[in-house]
């Protein structure tokens, strides 16, 4: 259980990130939701946290791949919930196309908030894990920084980017008793995978299960992570077997 616990989830107001925020809730642990535009959908999220599992859940808007504004997102967190003890980088962003093609703002967005935001928010809550000697940093990649996936140079590029920062920030931060992991999930049935429907789809093919994952799948690998002291530095697949 993570009770008294605060825990920080980017991209948290759709898709895997709400999954992920009523996971960690339901474990009792209290949920700072950032979300980059869907305020009301991350304000009912809140609310339903907050009357169905009895625990604070606050809303606050910040585009992770802006320095400046994570280390003020972190500061106001940290002053209203008193603590951070799990980050879960989990915003991402996608402008697919084939590599000759793809325009350099394509690539530099997606790599912003896909790899640097997650270095932000890991550089401003380190100074709070290594005063308390405790956290737990849990990065959300994909099967695509592990495989590599034709017309995702710059998605590929920026989840395979965030494992080797999950490595690093591991081997840093370890001796003070702070963790860090990453989950590689597949395809997973979001608005990001909604055309990837009907088991005659040739991706389901790919995938040993045969189906595609649902995004609270996900959230139970990230609620294990975070709550599990001996196990740092690991990439832990939920993806099927689609990456075997």
């Amino acid at each position: 259980m993570l009770t008294g616990k605060t825990a920080l989830v980017t991209g948290g107001s759709r898709g895997i990130g709400a999954a992920i925020v009523e996971k960690l809730a339901s474990q009792g642990a209290s949920v700072a939701v950032v979300y980059a535009g869907s305020r009301e959908a991350a304000e009912a999220l809140c609310a339903k946290c907050g009357a169905d599992f009895s625990v604070k859940a606050q809303a606050y808007q910040c585009d992770v791949a802006d320095f400046a504004a994570v280390k003020d997102l972190v500061a106001q967190v940290k002053k209203d919930f008193g603590s951070v003890d799990i980050l879960v980088n989990n915003a991402g962003v996608t402008q697919d196309g084939l590599l000759a093609m793809m325009k350099e703002e394509s690539f530099d967005r997606v790599l912003d908030v896909d790899l640097k935001g997650a270095f932000n928010c890991i550089r401003h809550c380190a100074g709070l894990f290594l005063r308390q000697k405790a956290g737990a940093i849990v990065n959300v990649s994909s099967v695509s920084g592990l495989m590599g996936n034709a017309g995702q140079a710059n998605y590929s590029a920026a989840k395979a980017g965030l494992i080797g920062l999950t490595k690093a920030v591991a081997k840093e931060l370890a001796p003070k008793g702070i963790t860090c992991n990453a989950v590689a999930p597949g395809f997973i049935q979001t608005d990001m995978t909604k055309d990837l429907s009907g088991q005659d789809n040739g991706l389901l093919a790919a995938i040993p299960l045969g189906r595609i994952g649902q995004p609270q799948e996900v959230a139970e690998a990230v609620a294990f992570l975070a709550s599990a002291p001996y196990i740092t530095g690991e990439v832990l697949r939920v993806d099927g077997g689609l990456a075997m």
